[in-house]
């Protein structure tokens, strides 16, 4: 009888482990580096802030549109969206509110800050100052104001108003390339407005 010839199962040898292994790593350089997990983010934050501005001006368009002797604001002051304690105009940081009506973060001598616990209200007592709780006719739109996704430092939501005419403007800066002034989205120098730095929506953005 002939004898059986057993087959050996031959394995990877080291050296293609290795191979394999670069391979792999340089391929997971790459993804990361075409995909940029942190730019990602920031557009989806900056994402998240162009929804919440498309929201809060429909929903001022309806408060306006609802009742009979509507309140946006004090005329051409403008009303941040940073949350805080204080009560002190120095208190709200580097960006104060402003009466200067240019939403440009220079600080001004007098200011409203709002308290964490009302800073969201939508009774008039919140960085937007409108009522929009006072609607009767099919209540408020909104059941708190929106905040900036991180609200800190250079982000955050500002709020403009003149009582003359009625008319409104919000602002914020993007973070992401993509929607940044010369990026593929870029919305803060094609919105009309007149900063081309931020986003601004409203009835009236050249305010």
């Amino acid at each position: 009888m002939k004898g059986k010839k057993i087959k050996s199962k031959k394995g990877f040898t080291l050296i293609e482990l290795l191979v394999v292994i670069a391979i792999i790593a340089i391929l997971s350089v790459v993804v990361i580096l075409t995909l940029n997990p942190a730019e990602l983010l920031r557009q989806s934050r900056d994402s998240n802030r162009i929804s919440d501005f498309s929201v809060m001006k429909s929903a001022v368009a309806f408060y306006l549109a609802s009742v009979s002797t509507p309140v946006i604001g004090t005329s051409t002051w403008c009303y941040q969206g940073i949350a805080t304690a204080s009560s002190s105009a120095n208190g709200c940081g580097s960006y104060f509110l402003q009466a200067s009506g240019t939403l440009a973060g220079a600080a001004c001598t007098s200011a409203t800050c709002f308290a964490t616990s009302t800073s969201r209200a939508i009774d008039g007592t919140g960085w937007i100052p409108i009522p929009f709780s006072t609607i009767t006719a099919g209540g408020s739109p909104i059941s708190q104001l929106p905040i900036d996704p991180t609200n800190s430092g250079n982000n955050f939501y500002a709020y403009e108003a003149s009582s003359t005419g009625l008319v409104f403007k919000m602002a914020t800066q993007m973070e992401s390339q993509k929607y940044s002034a010369s990026g593929t989205n870029d919305v803060v120098s094609t919105d009309g407005g007149i900063n081309n730095n931020m986003y601004e929506q409203g009835s009236n953005v050249k305010m």
